[in-house]
């Protein structure tokens, strides 16, 4: 008689059980599907309005569909500076990625693998700098490019982007390295391997995840960044995407689907290198929070 009771209480508790999880699951599935709503619908709002011609918007309304698929609006854009731009944008992201990632693994290194007496204050002072304010320096490196003659020229952009992306790259990704087994830097000390290395054959292999999470973090805000761009360029042939947003839409103010289009094409690139590094980028975070 009392197992029949303790079999029914086990039943009824995994039905309450089974129970909770559906209802969590339902509730996270609802949750999941408003956010993705929230998430695309300005993003098919855009797409959906650069196919519309000058004045439908205003005849349709905003939210109708257009009455045909019309590329001129896109065409008139290529045939622009739009390209130059783009080439611009693209130059100074991967010049100013490779600098960024390569200087903080070199300064990260040391500070998670070596013990010195100034360890502490120097990454203290790295991180520190995560607090100054952008627009606080633009003045400064305003007349810094006029004085070393880069004023007006892609160049002026790759310093302030490296410098700006340094103490948040240090931060992460001297937490990572941390957590790497010192037993793999033991066992190539003992086959002749020094710190140079050791630092290029392993450790900079096993941070491909944490570096791959920094790339696409830094490259989005490099790549949207507009107050250098806007500061330290002044013609067509320095300047960046956020600029030609800014140039189309003075230009094409009462043409909406224009600008729908230039925004389209401007954030093309990062949604085509999202997916295809999404991998990556969930790899490092997930390694950075078991780690951490």
């Amino acid at each position: 008689m009392t197992g029949t009771i303790h079999s029914q209480e086990l039943a009824l508790k995994i039905k309450q059980s089974r129970r909770k999880k559906v209802l969590a699951w339902t509730v996270a599935g609802v949750l999941s599907a408003i956010y993705l709503v929230i998430s695309l619908a300005p993003f098919i709002f855009m797409v959906m309005n650069s196919f519309k011609e000058k004045f439908e918007m205003l005849v349709g309304g905003v939210f109708a569909l257009p009455k045909s698929l019309s590329f001129s609006n896109y065409s008139s854009v290529l045939q622009g500076n739009f390209l130059h731009y783009l080439l611009n944008s693209v130059m100074i992201l991967v010049i100013s990625l490779l600098i960024l990632l390569f200087v903080s693994a070199c300064a990260s290194y040391p500070l998670s693998r070596f013990h010195f007496k100034m360890r502490a204050p120097i990454y203290s002072v790295i991180v520190a700098c995560m607090c100054i304010p952008v627009h606080i320096t633009l003045i400064p490196i305003f007349r810094m490019a006029k004085a070393s003659h880069l004023y007006d020229s892609v160049w002026s952009l790759i310093g302030p982007y490296v410098a700006f992306g340094v103490p948040i790259s240090v931060f992460i990704l001297t937490s990572f390295m941390k957590e790497i087994p010192r037993e793999i830097e033991e066992s190539s000390e003992i086959d002749g391997c020094n710190k140079v290395q050791i630092f290029f054959k392993m450790i900079l292999p096993l941070s491909k995840p944490g570096l791959a999470t920094l790339a696409i973090y830094n490259g989005v805000n490099m790549w949207n960044e507009f107050s250098f761009a806007y500061t330290l360029t002044q013609s067509a042939n320095s300047r960046t995407l956020p600029l030609a947003v800014w140039d189309f839409q003075g230009q094409y103010s009462m043409n909406t689907p224009m600008i729908m289009a230039v925004l389209t094409l401007s954030l093309l690139p990062m949604v085509i290198i999202f997916i295809i590094f999404q991998d990556k980028l969930v790899k490092g975070m997930t390694a950075g929070a078991v780690k951490g």
